[in-house]
């Protein structure tokens, strides 16, 4: 089978994914069951709010179902991933920046915050939560500015913090991360829809956990800088904040077991598996042997996309004429230390192809199911044995490419972008192997 079918199959099988991690798909039987809960609890306002990248889609069956109810509601999501909630005049729509949160995250947070303190107990909170809410709801601690929050994030990702590290920081600097967003609402019923972006479906990592229980302190969060050499470049107010919290003179984000969650509900209603269920059937559609290798891929990008090839090489010695695919999901991390520009699927991608330069029948994909990855308008990049071979015949040297963390000009220049536009929805990423005879 030729490289462009390879291609077109490749792109199917991931369609396939998105399909399964449909935010309007995975909130629809839920409306019903808040009705039915608002009825019977005999409330008499209906809250709206939510954030994360998939927030407009996963608002749509309420307000097109719900919608005369609705007597407030904010969603905040990313730049472009507005849709048509942007046009609704009963729930506002913030977009905002991610994965660096701007003013508008802070204007919209604060319009959250507003709403849920006005809120009374004959009211009945719907919070949709999806993966980047991290940034896009965005409150920081008293005494610390929205730049040295942002120069607080930016440091982390940058030394290859992973979401769960990063998201322990964030919970000690804000406030209404690490179940401070429940506190804010308490003792109003509240019901979070969420759409998982973490590995393991952990409530308390998604979004920053803003209606679940944390088990993290600021002990852990302060650990967390120490880790990766960060505390002389971390601003003065985070370092300060944290050592308050340390000390007690600030309160712990809200434990199991706290008052505050008496009346909280958390459901998770679509994640990385699901989306990997769905591939592997339409792999299997398509005539492949499909298999799934994990659905907890994390390290650094570079190393996780050499460990794919070899293994999708050794699948193809030992399996030779078999038509397999191999899928894989969860998160990587980049530890930057070049000038260039990319994501952490494009550098997975750009390794795995300098893995298997020249080899014929291995094609393969690592793309966001967000549609973006890094600061980049694609979502990953598709390869092959012939992709490095190319560079070189266009004088580029790959390897120089990846330390320099420039793999979005690598692709840009020798092909292979994968570019989907926002996809509404955000299961974190996913990569499928094809081999073939």
């Amino acid at each position: 089978m030729n490289s462009e079918s390879q291609k077109d199959h490749i792109t199917k099988i991931f369609s396939a994914a998105l399909r399964a991690a449909d935010p309007h798909i995975a909130v629809l039987p839920h409306t019903q069951s808040i009705l039915s809960l608002y009825r019977e609890g005999g409330y008499k306002r209906l809250i709206l709010v939510g954030f994360g990248k998939a927030a407009s889609p996963m608002a749509r069956p309420f307000i097109d179902s719900l919608g005369e109810l609705i007597a407030g509601g904010i969603l905040i999501t990313k730049y472009g991933h507005g849709g048509e909630t942007a046009k609704e005049c009963r729930v506002k729509t913030w977009e905002a920046g991610h994965p660096l949160p701007d003013e508008n995250g802070m204007k919209g947070t604060e319009e959250i915050i507003r709403l849920l303190k006005s809120a009374k107990e004959e009211s009945l909170v719907v919070c949709l939560i999806s993966g980047g809410g991290s940034a896009l709801l965005v409150s920081p601690w008293e005494g610390i500015s929205l730049r040295e929050k942002q120069k607080a994030t930016d440091l982390l990702l940058r030394a290859g913090a992973d979401i769960s590290e990063l998201n322990t920081v964030r919970k000690h600097i804000s406030r209404v991360k690490g179940g401070r967003l429940a506190e804010l609402a308490h003792p109003v019923r509240t019901v979070s829809l969420v759409l998982s972006d973490v590995i393991g479906d952990r409530l308390d990592v998604i979004a920053s956990g803003p209606t679940s229980p944390d088990n993290t302190t600021y002990y852990d969060a302060m650990k967390v800088i120490e880790r990766y050499g960060l505390k002389d470049e971390m601003p003065r107010s985070i370092i300060e904040t944290l050592g308050k919290g340390m000390k007690g003179f600030i309160s712990e984000t809200p434990r199991e077991g706290s008052a505050v969650f008496q009346r909280v509900e958390n459901l998770i209603v679509g994640s990385n598996k699901k989306a990997i269920d769905a591939a592997k059937a339409d792999a299997a559609a398509l005539g492949f042997c499909a298999s799934v290798v994990s659905t907890e891929i994390q390290g650094e990008a570079r190393f996780i996309g050499e460990w794919l090839a070899k293994k999708a090489m050794e699948m193809k010695a030992s399996h030779s004429g078999s038509r397999m695919c191999l899928i894989s999901g969860g998160e990587t991390t980049v530890t930057v230390k070049g000038k260039g520009k990319g994501g952490r699927n494009m550098e997975l991608a750009l390794a795995f192809a300098l893995e298997i330069d020249g080899i014929e029948g291995i094609t393969f994909l690592s793309a966001g199911t967000d549609g973006t990855d890094g600061p980049t308008d694609a979502a990953g990049a598709i390869v092959d044995g012939h992709t490095i071979t190319k560079a070189k015949s266009l004088g580029i040297n790959g390897k120089e490419y990846l330390n320099n963390n420039d793999s979005y000009n690598f692709f840009k220049k020798v092909g292979g972008l994968f570019i989907t536009g926002p996809t509404g929805t955000n299961v974190m990423d996913i990569q499928i192997t094809l081999l073939d005879s």
